[in-house]
């Protein structure tokens, strides 16, 4: 095999630059063995990292015309290859480090880094031979067998995947062009007045900033709901579609790959009214969208003196939507319909039931990790006949956990919740 090349050095490491077909992947890149352990179970362990994600890296190769991957990182050894310098003069400048790699035959190569790329590779084209001519970066780096060279390599290989971060949830709302909720949530902040501009925070994290005043919720929460409101909407479709395959596959497997136009702007459209008669029908909603931006709109519903209004709160919008959703597949009714009702209900925090769930009345502080619980009252409080007699126990557990009831009849704890008429 001799490939072209890009010499180059980092610190104490000279390196390799190249791209290998997918054929020369399965054919020359093996599994990590015994490259960098003599230990036997150590060995078993590296092997056993190798889970069934190649899998889907697979599925993406054979499904994705536009994939793309990050370069693999070799390791040669037992016959490293030679180096062929050419020389390159572009103008006044002569370059040393473009050249070729000519391996002897009698070469080992394994993954230092990329090892489900490979084996997805490899099972890529155990089933479409057609893949071979497609391309992938390397890096090839050598290898030795002694005490140093292990060393050496588990160093890098551990350095590799320490310090790869992957794609946070914020990336792929602003980035990803085949995560339909992704595609949806941006269309929404630049079509949908409810989430223009400052009415959602574009912080890379859940929470939203004492300093807020602006905002009616995160991006991040925004588009937690609409993944939500997405398996709401496949599962009509599975009704309405039964043949449509995309709605057979899991929420994971289905955001990997962009549905088609038709199907997004179906699901525009499916958000859009969702969101639109939530802005029409709760009544904080349309006082918040009536108030000007100099006027601060959110401070209203979210501060530190009585904690605001739990649609304002990502840790209450979550689940608030959630149960908006259970009470659709139950009761099998408008969501127009549910939000009226619910806009009956007094979200303010420092109020039964939302004190000492979402709020620390003394310290004036959310309290956070009670998703499950919230979404049980919320439901309770529209119509307690939703629930299950399992959930009204575990309803009447957690409330009276939170609330410090002790010695008291579980039933009782639920006494002090307001229902709504």
């Amino acid at each position: 095999m001799k490939i072209p090349a890009i010499r180059a050095k980092i610190g104490t490491l000279t390196y390799y630059i190249t791209v290998l077909t997918f054929k020369q992947v399965s054919e020359y890149v093996e599994k990590v063995d015994d490259q960098l352990h003599t230990s036997i179970g150590l060995r078993d362990m590296i092997q056993r990292s190798i889970t069934d994600n190649y899998i889907k890296i697979k599925e993406y190769i054979q499904k994705q015309p536009e994939m793309f991957f990050n370069s693999l990182v070799l390791g040669v050894y037992d016959g490293m290859p030679k180096w062929i310098e050419v020389e390159l003069s572009y103008g006044d400048e002569e370059y040393f480090n473009l050249g070729f790699l000519d391996f002897p035959g009698n070469e080992k190569i394994f993954p230092i880094d990329g090892q489900h790329r490979v084996e997805g590779i490899k099972a890529a084209l155990l089933e479409d031979n057609n893949l071979k001519d497609n391309k992938i970066g390397a890096i090839f780096i050598g290898h030795s067998k002694s005490k140093e060279g292990m060393e050496k390599s588990r160093r890098l290989f551990t350095t590799l995947n320490r310090y790869a971060k992957p794609v946070t949830e914020d990336d792929i709302i602003a980035l990803d062009e085949d995560d339909s909720v992704a595609i949806a949530t941006r269309f929404l902040l630049e079509n949908f007045k409810l989430f223009e501009g400052k009415r959602i925070t574009k912080s890379k994290n859940k929470a939203i900033s004492e300093k807020d005043k602006d905002s009616i919720t995160s991006i991040i929460t925004l588009y937690q709901c609409n993944k939500e409101l997405l398996k709401l909407f496949r599962l009509h479709r599975k009704h309405t579609e039964p043949n449509s395959k995309r709605d057979n596959k899991s929420i994971s497997d289905y955001l990997k790959f962009r549905p088609n136009e038709i199907e997004i702007k179906l699901f525009n459209d499916y958000l859009v009214d969702f969101w639109s008669l939530f802005q029409e029908k709760m009544d904080s909603i349309t006082i918040f969208m009536q108030t000007p931006e100099a006027e601060e709109p959110a401070n209203q519903f979210r501060n530190k003196s009585n904690g605001g209004n739990l649609l304002f709160r990502p840790v209450g919008l979550f689940p608030f939507l959630q149960a908006v959703i259970e009470i659709k597949k139950r009761f099998g009714i408008s969501f127009e319909d549910i939000f009226s009702r619910f806009s009956k209900a007094n979200f303010t925090l420092d109020v039964l039931p939302w004190k000492n769930v979402l709020w620390n009345p003394t310290e004036k502080t959310m309290l956070m990790g009670n998703n499950v619980l919230v979404k049980l009252l919320l439901l309770y409080i529209y119509d307690d006949s939703i629930l299950t007699m399992r959930e009204l126990e575990a309803l009447a557990q957690k409330y009276a956990d939170r609330i410090g009831y002790e010695g008291v009849d579980l039933n009782n704890a639920l006494n002090d919740i307001p229902e709504l008429d």
